[in-house]
């Protein structure tokens, strides 16, 4: 009997999910469910930070069933994500997927929240944003929505493709327990820095400012419209806001090429690896442009 286009679909997601489900494990580090954990290489496991409530006992159940401690190899509570160490090498590593989430791709959450195995749920990419602040004091610079269900222990799991290619990780630790997904290449660029450092450098001016509106005199001295900046109402002593010559009551209109009207394009301008990196600022003194040479420092 020949196989329907229905069941030919049902097979494919049941084998995106076992292949998947190779590369998820579950991750105990606190004290009431435990969450999932993805394989990023044979010995680390991602996850989401806000799972791990301790820093000892570790346990990580395999995809096997056995059992293995591990230990914390760099958090960053900004993107809510970890990094563990198993004590020897035995997992699977998921593989990227080879192409950036669609919205209204079909798409699967996979949680291994207890010792009964893995678990799935289907469901639709219905919007990509970003950049967005989240909750634990950083800037995203993309996420994932879907419609799939996020069951309990889910945080720290996959989201794969119809061929069980990783897409992102999912959390509900990033905005007030709302599910998001933070898309491949920005977890393991994440999961790069946290093996290498175990943390991940993020930039920073040393400034403390307020948004303001510029007058109809300001955008013609700029040359272009603009509806607001940033006034700068602090400038740390010794920081690169100081170091280039930037003064209280400057404001700050563009940095590296970009506009800076408000915090959120601040943030968003100085989200990436950038740490160390010159770039020309902008701002108005008096009313009158200038730019500036600034050396984005390590928060």
């Amino acid at each position: 009997m020949e196989k329907n286009l229905l069941t030919e679909f049902s097979d494919a997601l049941a084998n995106a999910v076992e292949l998947a489900g190779k590369s998820t494990v579950l991750v105990d580090a606190r004290r009431r469910l435990p969450s999932s954990g993805i394989a990023y290489t044979a010995d680390l496991i991602l996850t989401a930070d806000h799972t791990i409530e301790r820093d000892e006992d570790i346990r990580i159940l395999l995809s096997d069933g056995s059992q293995l401690p591990a230990k914390v190899v760099g958090r960053d509570p900004g993107s809510d994500l970890a990094l563990l160490r198993l004590e020897r090498p035995t997992l699977t590593a998921i593989q990227p997927a080879d192409q950036p989430a669609r919205i209204g791709q079909f798409a699967l959450a996979i949680g291994r929240p207890s010792s009964e195995g893995v678990q799935a749920s289907l469901g639709v990419i219905s919007s990509i944003g970003g950049p967005v602040r989240t909750g634990r004091g950083a800037m995203l610079a993309r996420y994932i929505r879907t419609d799939c269900i996020p069951y309990p222990g889910f945080s720290g799991g996959p989201l794969v493709d119809s061929s069980g290619m990783l897409l992102g990780v999912n959390t509900s630790g990033l905005a007030r327990a709302v599910a998001l997904t933070i898309p491949s290449e920005i977890a393991l660029k994440v999961a790069e820095s946290l093996a290498a450092h175990g943390h991940v450098r993020r930039a920073y001016l040393g400034i403390r400012s307020q948004p303001v509106e510029l007058s109809t005199e300001a955008q013609d001295a700029l040359q272009r419209k603009q509806a607001g900046g940033l006034l700068l109402v602090g400038v740390e002593s010794g920081s690169p806001a100081s170091k280039a010559g930037l003064m209280v009551g400057d404001i700050l209109v563009g940095l590296g090429g970009g506009p800076v009207s408000n915090h959120d394009e601040l943030f968003a301008l100085l989200a990436g690896d950038v740490v160390g990196q010159v770039q020309t600022l902008e701002i108005l003194r008096g009313g009158q442009p200038l730019q500036v040479q600034i050396t984005y420092g390590e928060m």
